[in-house]
């Protein structure tokens, strides 16, 4: 995938060591990464626009993931939205894609699948489907 400075990265993640080790890699892949530790900073300062998609972290502690996308929703941003989690549970990953998640991920996240997700997600514009 050519991506471009102008293509933008939310990662919202509570791990440091995940949101660190993610941004370097889709920084050295050519996204410009917006890191976000706290759900409630990601929403204060997410925007829809183009070339944009969200990477999310579904358990955090005081904002779920799927919190998250209903937020979304309801503030009318339908940016793409790719969903990791370390459990891999069917409710969550069900309710995930049923609020809008393309894809869904297991932590750790592999470097690849999750750049085929992105590419997959900005490129064609994917028919939501959990994977």
């Amino acid at each position: 995938m050519a991506a471009t400075k102008a293509y933008r990265i939310y990662l919202v993640d509570d791990d440091r060591s995940v949101r660190t080790s993610l941004t370097r890699l889709l920084r050295v892949s050519g996204f410009e990464v917006r890191p976000f530790d706290t759900p409630e900073q990601f929403l204060a300062e997410v925007h829809d626009e183009g070339q944009s998609c969200v990477l999310l972290d579904m358990s955090m502690p005081r904002v779920p993931g799927l919190e998250v996308q209903a937020r979304l929703q309801e503030m009318g941003i339908g940016l793409p939205l790719i969903a990791m989690s370390a459990r891999d549970d069917d409710g969550v990953r069900e309710a995930a894609r049923t609020l809008g998640a393309k894809f869904f991920l297991r932590k750790p996240v592999d470097d690849q699948a999750l750049l085929d997700a992105i590419s997959w997600v900005t490129e064609s514009g994917a028919p939501s489907s959990a994977r």
